[in-house]
C-alpha cells in the first residue's frame, strides 16, 4: 500500500525514473563489471592466440585474431570471466551466478564436445573430397573449416584465463574504490 502512495507522488516517480535511467542507461553498459570482464576476457584470449599460433606454427597468422579454435578458448574465457565476475560482485548464493555458471558449463561442454567433433568430421570430409577424381562434381568443393572446437586443455586454459581476468579486474576495482 505504501508503494501505491509513493507512486502517486510525482516527485517519487521522477526520482525513480532518473535512477532507472542512470542505472540502465547506455553509459552504464561500460561500467557493468561482468560485461566488461567478459569482453576483456574475450579480447585477451583472441590476442593470445596470435602468440600461441606463432609458437606452434612458427609464423604469424592474423586470421587467428578473429577465428574460432585454438588456445586459449575465447568462448571459455568469456563465459568464465562473466561467471566469476558475477560471483565476486553479487556473491555466491544469487540466481545470477547460477545462470552464468550453467551458461558457462554448457558453452565449455559444447566447445570441447560438439564443436571439436564437428571439426574432426570436417577434417575427414576434406580428405575424402581431396581424394576424389577431378571429374567428380564435388572435387572442386571449397574445404570445410576444421578448427571449430577446442580440446579439453584449450577449454581449461580459457576458463583459467577468464577467471584470472575477473579476479584481477575485481581487485583493481577494489583498489580504485579505496583511493
Amino acid at each position: 500500500m505504501d508503494e501505491v502512495a509513493v507512486a502517486a507522488d510525482g516527485h517519487a516517480i521522477a526520482a525513480h525514473a532518473a535512477l532507472v535511467s542512470s542505472t540502465y542507461g547506455a553509459a552504464s553498459m561500460f561500467t557493468n563489471k561482468p560485461l566488461v570482464t567478459a569482453f576483456v576476457s574475450f579480447v585477451v584470449a583472441q590476442f593470445l592466440k596470435l602468440f600461441t599460433t606463432w609458437y606452434k606454427e612458427k609464423r604469424w597468422d592474423l586470421r587467428c585474431l578473429y577465428s574460432s579454435g585454438g588456445v586459449p578458448s575465447s568462448h571459455s574465457a568469456t563465459v568464465m570471466g562473466l561467471a566469476v565476475a558475477i560471483g565476486l560482485g553479487d556473491g555466491l548464493g544469487g540466481p545470477l551466478l547460477a545462470i552464468a555458471f550453467v551458461l558457462a558449463s554448457v558453452v565449455m561442454y559444447d566447445a570441447s564436445g560438439v564443436h571439436l567433433q564437428a571439426g574432426r568430421q570436417a577434417e575427414v570430409l576434406n580428405q575424402i573430397v581431396h581424394d576424389l577424381p577431378s571429374e567428380h562434381p564435388l572435387s572442386d568443393m571449397r574445404p570445410f573449416r576444421e578448427f571449430l572446437g577446442h580440446t579439453p586443455l584449450q577449454v581449461l586454459a580459457g576458463a583459467l584465463l577468464g577467471s584470472l581476468i575477473a579476479c584481477t579486474l575485481h581487485v583493481l576495482s577494489l583498489i580504485g574504490a579505496g583511493t
